[in-house]
């Protein structure tokens, strides 16, 4: 009896481990509904077969009983599909495989003391479950997508493991000294596997940082240069009005030597009209920021696209300057490249950002025709490479806990970010 109590157990375990793992496409209760549905009708099926053909049997045919159900119902309300979904599974079933030969070597070297076995599986179950919430479930989920190959062969290696371990190893762990110790061998020595495994997720999470880290360099220093080219072009302006000036002034006098004094007014208010159109326009007092929104405004207008923008960004701001402007420099970029897709007259682009009472971004263009939105609210798009600056900004969001929103209405599509 004690053994279809710890199928069962490891059963419920499983499924709890996977959806620790799962990026889910449904709510949560609909996603723990399908996974803990299938895991007890998977132990359903194992109390009839260990009624009806034993408890040798039901082991053997437990991948299929269990594990394959609870696999099938998790791919269904899994947004990730493929290989990564397959390590996913496999993880779940090698942190149950550790709990359980751990535990029953423990349990095997205690002589069999019962509570020595259930205070080593609560122990094991409890420190892994914090491990994946804390540490493997973040860290996966911020490299799975930089990992584009190899997937395949680590899953390979996992379901050998498993299979060994199911099929190749005779008897049962704790019950024998030779399975017990030669499982909990062939798991230790995945469990060193998995290390490696974490150590390369470290290592691509560092170079994606460092990119991330040249990305926003090269992005200020774009935007000052452009920033530096526009005062430039401010200052030769100016230079030309100076060296024009004493010929306006003499016109000017002229004029009102004449009795034209009208005439004389609006001379001069068409020369202060031409300095004010090159005078540099300042949107808000952090550097990055007022340099990104010159550099793509500008971007905007040479692409024919009008530009309405309200930038009352406060003087000290919650988040990163460098990382906030990578994000209206994703955005703004992708309105600006929708707009290529319009006639001259239609393209538009308003941007607004206010900081009070709370941080709030907008960023809104036309569309030349409808954008479907996925199950995330996030657009689709069948373009190569399209989709970087969304996730880019996604990802923002997510470091800082923002409110990331897309809506498409009246031919619109807006993005807001709300702190």
């Amino acid at each position: 009896m004690a053994n279809i109590w710890v199928l069962t157990f490891f059963t419920v375990v499983g499924a709890t481990q996977i959806l620790l793992f799962l990026e889910r496409r449904f709510s949560w209760w609909r996603t723990c509904l399908a996974v803990y549905g299938a895991a007890a009708l998977a132990t359903l099926v194992d109390v009839l077969l260990w009624h009806g053909v034993g408890m040798d049997c039901v082991i053997r045919l437990y991948p299929l009983t269990s594990h394959v159900p609870i696999m099938l119902a998790s791919a269904c309300v899994s947004r990730v599909q493929g290989w990564r979904l397959v390590f996913q599974l496999l993880s779940a079933v090698q942190f149950a495989q550790v709990i359980h030969h751990v535990g029953s070597l423990v349990y095997y070297l205690s002589g069999r003391r019962v509570w020595v076995l259930v205070l080593s599986y609560g122990l094991l179950t409890a420190g892994l479950i914090l491990f994946i919430l804390c540490l493997l479930r973040p860290l996966y989920l911020r490299v799975m997508r930089q990992i584009r190959h190899g997937w395949w062969l680590v899953c390979l290696v996992m379901a050998a493991h498993y299979l060994i371990n199911i099929y190749l190893v005779p008897g049962y762990a704790g019950m024998s000294e030779e399975s017990t110790l030669l499982k909990a061998a062939i798991t230790l020595m995945m469990v060193g596997f998995y290390v490696v495994l974490i150590f390369l997720f470290y290592s691509v999470q560092g170079e994606m940082e460092a990119q991330h880290n040249a990305e926003m360099s090269a992005l200020q220093v774009s935007a000052l240069c452009a920033r530096m080219e526009a005062l430039h072009e401010a200052e030769q302006a100016v230079r030309l009005e100076r060296h024009d000036l004493r010929h306006r002034l003499h016109t000017a006098a002229e004029l009102v030597r004449t009795g034209r004094g009208e005439e004389a007014l609006d001379f001069l208010g068409a020369a202060q009209a031409r300095l004010d159109e090159g005078r540099p326009v300042r949107w808000c007092r952090a550097p990055v920021l007022d340099a990104v929104f010159s550099a793509y405004f500008r971007q905007a207008e040479r692409e024919g696209a009008r530009v309405e923008a309200e930038i009352t960004l406060p003087d000290r701001l919650p988040v990163e300057e460098a990382e906030l402007g990578m994000v209206f420099a994703n955005a703004l970029e992708n309105s600006i490249h929708a707009c290529q897709a319009l006639p001259l007259e239609e393209r538009m682009i308003r941007c607004k950002a206010i900081g009070y009472p709370g941080l709030m971004l907008e960023v809104g263009n036309p569309c030349a025709r409808p954008v479907q939105l996925d199950e995330r609210g996030l657009p689709v798009s069948g373009e190569k490479g399209h989709g970087l600056g969304t996730r880019s900004i996604l990802s923002f969001c997510r470091k800082y806990g923002a409110l990331c929103q897309y809506e498409f209405r009246d031919s619109w599509l807006f993005l807001r970010i709300i702190f």
